[in-house]
C-alpha cells in the first residue's frame, strides 16, 4: 500500500511538472516578449535621462563659458584703463592735491605757494641783504616746499589708507555673511569706518546717489587712491557684478592676499634694512669728511669752492654722487 501510494505521488508530481514545462513552452515567447519590452522601456527611460544629463552639461558649460568672456571682457577693460593711468608717470597736482586730503582747490594752492615765496623770499633779503639770495630763497620756498609738503602729506594718506583697507574688507565680509546687501555694508564703513578710508567710501556712496551703478563707483576709487590694493577691490566688485559669484569670499580672499602683501613687505624692510643702513652711511660719508676738513682745515678744503678747477670737482662729484645714490637705491627698493 505504502508502494503504491509513492507511486501515484510520483506519477501526481510528474504530471504536475510536465504540465508547468508545457505551460511555460506555450507562454515562453510572451514572457520573453514582455521582458523584452521591459527592457526596451528601462534603455528609453535612461536615454532621455542621458540626453536630460547631457543637456544640463552643456547648459552648465555654456554657462560657464558666458561667465569666463564677462570676466576676460571686465579684466580686459580694466587692464587697458590700468595702462592707461599708468602711463601717467606722475599725476596732475590737482590731483596729487585731492589724494593728500587737502581741502583746497589748485588756485589757492598757487595762491598759498606764492605768498609762502614772497614772506621767505623777503626774510632772506632782510637777513642777507642780497637779491640773488633772496630769490633763490624764494624759489625754494615758494615752488619747492608746497609741493613737496603735498606730496608728503599724500605718501601718508596712501599708507593709512593701505593700513586700514583690509579691515573695512573684513566688515563688508561680516555684513555680507550676515544677510546685508553690498550698499548697505558700503554705508556701514562710510559711516563707521576709519579716516581715510571712511571718506573715499562716502564718496563711493555719493557717486552711488548721482545715479552710478556699484562697480563704476568703485572703479573711481583707484583715480582717488592710486594703489594695486584699490584697483584689486575696484576688479573684485566689476567681476561680482557681471559674472556673479560669492561676493564674501572673494572679499575675504581679498582682505587675506591685502594682509599677506603688508607682511611681505614688512618683511623685505626688514631683510633690506642693513643695506638701507649702508646705503646711508656711503652716500653720507663724503659730506662728513668734508665737514671735519672744512672744519679742522678749512683752508686746505676752500680752494674747492674758489678755483675754477676746484668747481669742476665739485660739479664732476656731484654728478658721480647722484649716479651712485640711483643705483644704490633701485638696488635696496623692491616692488610687490
Amino acid at each position: 500500500m505504502f508502494g503504491l501510494d509513492t507511486v501515484v505521488v510520483a506519477i501526481i508530481g510528474l504530471a504536475a511538472l510536465s504540465a508547468g514545462a508545457l505551460g511555460y513552452g506555450v507562454l515562453y515567447s510572451r514572457i520573453e516578449g514582455d521582458r523584452k519590452a521591459e527592457n526596451r522601456v528601462k534603455r528609453v527611460k535612461a536615454a532621455e535621462t542621458d540626453r536630460s544629463k547631457a543637456s544640463a552639461a552643456r547648459d552648465r558649460l555654456a554657462e560657464a563659458n558666458k561667465r569666463r568672456k564677462s570676466v576676460q571682457d571686465s579684466l580686459k577693460t580694466l587692464d587697458e584703463k590700468n595702462k592707461e593711468n599708468d602711463k601717467k608717470t606722475s599725476p596732475p597736482l590737482k590731483d596729487k592735491i585731492g589724494q593728500a586730503g587737502l581741502p583746497f582747490s589748485l588756485g589757492q594752492f598757487y595762491m598759498i605757494s606764492l605768498v609762502l615765496g614772497l614772506v621767505a623770499g623777503l626774510v632772506g633779503f632782510v637777513a642777507y641783504g642780497s637779491p640773488l639770495v633772496a630769490a633763490g630763497i624764494a624759489i625754494i620756498f615758494g615752488a619747492g616746499v608746497p609741493r613737496w609738503i603735498v606730496g608728503y602729506l599724500r605718501n601718508r594718506r596712501l599708507k593709512a589708507f593701505l593700513s586700514e583697507f583690509p579691515n573695512a574688507l573684513d566688515i563688508m565680509v561680516r555684513s555680507i555673511k550676515s544677510g546685508l546687501p553690498l550698499n548697505d555694508a558700503i554705508r556701514m564703513i562710510s559711516a563707521e569706518g576709519q579716516e581715510p578710508v571712511r571718506t573715499e567710501f562716502k564718496r563711493i556712496v555719493d557717486s552711488q546717489q548721482m545715479g552710478m551703478n556699484i562697480p563704476e563707483a568703485c572703479a573711481r576709487l583707484y583715480s582717488r587712491i592710486p594703489l594695486s590694493e584699490a584697483n584689486f577691490f575696484s576688479i573684485v566688485i566689476a567681476i561680482q557684478a557681471q559674472a556673479g559669484g560669492n561676493l564674501s569670499e572673494a572679499l575675504g580672499n581679498l582682505s587675506r592676499v591685502l594682509r599677506d602683501r603688508k607682511k611681505m613687505k614688512a618683511k623685505i624692510n626688514a631683510l633690506s634694512m642693513e643695506a638701507k643702513a649702508s646705503a646711508a652711511i656711503i652716500g653720507a660719508l663724503p659730506f662728513i669728511v668734508a665737514l671735519l676738513v672744512y672744519l679742522t682745515s678749512p683752508d686746505y678744503i676752500m680752494i674747492l669752492f674758489t678755483d675754477t678747477r676746484g668747481h669742476l670737482i665739485l660739479g664732476a662729484s656731484a654728478i658721480w654722487m647722484s649716479i651712485g645714490i640711483l643705483v644704490m637705491r633701485n638696488m635696496i627698493n623692491f616692488d610687490i
